[in-house]
């Protein structure tokens, strides 16, 4: 059993012990103490929060659990059910909300469950704010309602149509182009929500052609359900064996995307994000944004334009706060993540559909033809084992100075531009462990180069 508890929520197995994996007693502590920090920052106002969760096995034991602690402290739920996280990250403001709960592990397999947390604003809560929430949940310092004061409960299913008319009504989504290329569609939504909300948003935009693969929401997940090209087998050859022009798979909790071309290979997930950014910027041209460990791609893509584009270290918030900073059109993470201001500041696989449908409509070419007109890089993802006597922080300053005479960024760890390549190396916070990513222009050459960086670590070492 596993339980992970950080400033961003918590996140565990099902079942076993108490504080060792996720059980009823501990989803129950987590949201006391996360109704007990809204309740804090807002005077002992009377207060509302939005909840959702997509469809794992244990979404409904879990979600009873939180919602009946909001109700024992209070507050006010408005009960989305099956959802998706930017459906709720949208619907937290509407419903001016203090707050939200996403219940979902992500791209984890079935036996994972998490309480992912949003403020008022729906986007993810800020890391002071999270190390307050942990020191409630730490102490305990829960006061729940006398019976006359319980909150109550309203459950509400519109957000899926509220939604999608949302992002119909974004000057860039061009359903009318979107009709009339009359595309042909494979979908896998892995059992999950995305089962609901894809086929419905595509069929929104004038998709009449829709093969859905995977889109009962029972929570069974059919394969491992992070959209990397090794869980998408079936995808490709359902493409290839009907025709269709471009495949969409989504994570459990839609805020994932990656795209698989007319003749089953990959446009990869690290891509998703390079494409919508080239749609927005040629309309609407503005600075981008993605993360230390994404592909080079987009700043390639921003800068040839000749305008900014910006790293963030890695995280959702963490990206978010680097494009209020720039006022970015356009951002996310290179894990499929489109964050797209216009419509709210989270990662979003719904709008990334219509961003990119929109583009392949204007562009009038194959799914495998966009993708080779954008640079081409690799990703190389390695770790070195260290122990624990070993000063991870020193080894990092030291492959600093080593690289003086080279653009490096240390914002999250240390990133280092070697012409076209980079390699990114971060510390573990649990482990004694030192992540390398490196990117080159093929596979080879970015295993080489972690390779090399590997061998300077371990000479550093002796």
């Amino acid at each position: 059993m596993t339980l992970i508890k950080s400033i961003s929520g918590i996140r565990g197995t099902i079942g076993g012990a108490v504080d060792q994996g996720l059980t009823p007693i501990d989803a129950v502590k987590f949201a006391a103490a996360y109704g007990t920090w809204l309740k804090d920052r807002n005077n002992g106002q009377r207060l509302k929060v939005v909840i959702g969760r997509d469809a794992r096995l244990s979404g409904e034991m879990i979600s009873n659990l939180v919602v009946s602690t909001l109700v024992g402290l209070g507050i006010d739920v408005v009960n989305l059910g099956l959802s998706t996280t930017p459906t709720v990250e949208v619907a937290v403001p509407l419903e001016n909300a203090a707050g939200g709960i996403i219940l979902t592990a992500s791209h984890n397999p079935k036996q994972w469950n998490a309480l992912k947390l949003l403020n008022e604003k729906g986007e993810f809560i800020s890391g002071s704010d999270g190390e307050a929430l942990m020191k409630i949940a730490d102490t305990e310092a829960f006061e729940f309602a006398e019976v006359d004061d319980l909150g109550k409960v309203t459950n509400d299913d519109s957000y899926l149509q509220k939604h999608i008319d949302a992002i119909l009504a974004l000057p860039l989504v061009d359903k009318d182009a979107i009709a009339a290329a009359d595309f042909s569609i494979v979908i896998d939504a892995v059992n999950s929500t995305g089962g609901i909300f894809v086929p419905a948003l595509l069929k929104a935009l004038g998709v009449t052609k829709i093969e859905e693969m995977y889109c009962e929401p029972t929570g069974h997940f059919p394969h491992n359900p992070e959209p990397l090209p090794e869980h998408l087998t079936d995808l490709s050859a359902k493409i290839v064996e009907v025709g269709a022009d471009v495949g969409i798979t989504v994570d459990p909790d839609v805020d994932r995307l990656a795209l698989v071309c007319e003749d089953g290979s990959m446009f990869g997930e690290e891509y998703t994000l390079v494409a919508c950014a080239d749609y927005v910027l040629t309309h609407t041209p503005g600075a981008t944004v993605s993360n230390l460990s994404s592909t080079r791609a987009l700043r390639d893509i921003t800068e040839q334009r000749g305008l900014l584009y910006s790293a963030a270290a890695v995280g959702e918030v963490n990206v978010v706060a680097k494009m209020k900073e720039t006022n970015a059109v356009i951002g996310g993470e290179g894990n499929g993540g489109i964050i797209y201001p216009e419509l709210h500041y989270g990662r979003d696989s719904l709008v990334g559909i219509a961003l990119f449908l929109s583009h392949l409509a204007h562009k009038k070419c194959s799914v495998s033809a966009l993708r080779n007109s954008y640079p081409n890089y690799i990703i190389s993802k390695n770790k070195i084992e260290l122990t624990p006597e070993v000063d991870v922080d020193n080894i990092l300053m030291l492959m600093t100075l080593n690289y003086n005479h080279e653009e490096v960024d240390t914002t999250d760890g240390v990133k280092i531009y070697i012409g076209k390549e980079w390699v990114h190396l971060r510390k573990s916070n649990t482990e004694p462990i030192i992540r390398i990513y490196a990117e080159s222009e093929n596979e080879q050459k970015a295993m080489d180069l972690a390779e090399r960086i590997i061998l300077e670590i371990k000479a550093l070492i002796d």
